[in-house]
């Protein structure tokens, strides 16, 4: 077993140890960049069988998880990891127990174990999870700081500069379980953001997602031709923090979690883009209710919205109980 001196926030450690999945490693990696912490990445692999089963049933040592380029997991253990994504439990876990609890483990998302197995869980309202360990967030936890987005609003200021003023961030994601976003779907939301910007005057920023359906976003763009615009293709440097930095207001597809929170972080007016219903959307749905009643973000009726919106805080009260974690 290996132990390590007493440690401060300032000097400490730490793994972030996802899937490797973008949307897990953004809360994971987003967590630690707040914390101002040096950190590694991790990407978990599981062999088979573990990789089929639950985190509840995760065998006893690491056994089944190395890193993505076959590495093993291997000490001197750190003094935090964070895990995002049910196949960095296991091993994170086994981690903390084998450093006499010296390693606190922090897991973002619902777990589907007891939270009291972890020094922490950040899990947003929707999944319903309680506990003395575990703080409850609007929405998902991210890096997005106002300095960051104000550094990237410099970047981009004058490569977006021909766009007319208010200029609004509009961030297109893609059909999943509970949502469609096809070509249809494409068009309307195109024809939507056409009419708002010609009746307003309105700049459009406009993004995808890895996970857009090119022909949907096609049709957006086919949509918003006529209109003053700037549509990232996918080539290139990625506007994505930059058009956050700049925008007066932000449209958002309502198919993902965290694509909503970042949005809500700008610290602008949010509208979300009520997607067609195809699955089980109850997760979903709660979250939008709890971004509304919040005061973070609203529906999206096709106008240049405006009220008395109110900016998320999830992430800074996350980070301030790992910070008494790491000074405990």
């Amino acid at each position: 077993m290996q132990r390590s001196a007493p440690r401060h926030e300032e000097s400490a450690t730490c793994w972030v140890m996802t899937d490797g999945r973008a949307g897990n490693l953004s809360s994971a990696r987003g967590l630690a960049e707040v914390l101002g912490l040096p950190f590694s990445i991790k990407t978990i692999r599981l062999r088979r069988p573990w990789i089929w089963l639950p985190p509840s049933l995760s065998p006893p040592g690491i056994l089944g998880a190395e890193l993505e380029d076959g590495s093993p997991l291997a000490p001197p253990w750190p003094d935090l990891i964070i895990t995002c994504g049910r196949r960095a439990i296991g091993p994170a876990l086994e981690i903390k127990r084998r450093s006499g609890g010296h390693t606190k483990c922090v897991h973002i998302q619902h777990p589907r174990l007891d939270p009291a197995r972890f020094d922490l869980v950040a899990v947003p309202a929707h999944d319903r999870l309680t506990g003395a360990t575990v703080e409850v967030t609007t929405g998902s936890v991210h890096g997005i700081t106002r300095a960051r987005l104000n550094r990237e609003a410099d970047l981009w200021r004058d490569r977006l500069s021909h766009l007319p003023t208010p200029r609004v961030a509009v961030l297109i994601g893609g059909s999943n379980s509970a949502y469609r976003l096809d070509a249809e779907t494409g068009r309307n939301i195109g024809a939507m953001l056409r009419d708002m910007a010609k009746a307003t005057g309105t700049g459009l920023m406009v993004t995808g997602s890895r996970r857009t359906d090119p022909d949907a976003f096609k049709a957006v763009r086919n949509a918003l031709a006529d209109v003053p615009a700037e549509i990232w293709s996918g080539d290139g440097d990625n506007p994505y923090f930059g058009y956050l930095g700049l925008a007066d207001r932000v449209i958002v597809t309502g198919d993902s979690v965290n694509m909503v929170s970042e949005a809500a972080a700008t610290e602008k007016p949010v509208s979300v883009i009520r997607l067609p219903v195809v699955g089980r959307a109850d997760k979903f749905e709660r979250f939008h209710r709890a971004m509304e009643d919040a005061g973070a973000a609203r529906s999206f009726d096709g106008t240049l919205a405006d009220w008395d919106h109110r900016p998320l805080t999830d992430t800074a009260r996350v980070a301030e109980r790992v910070k008494a974690l790491l000074s405990d």
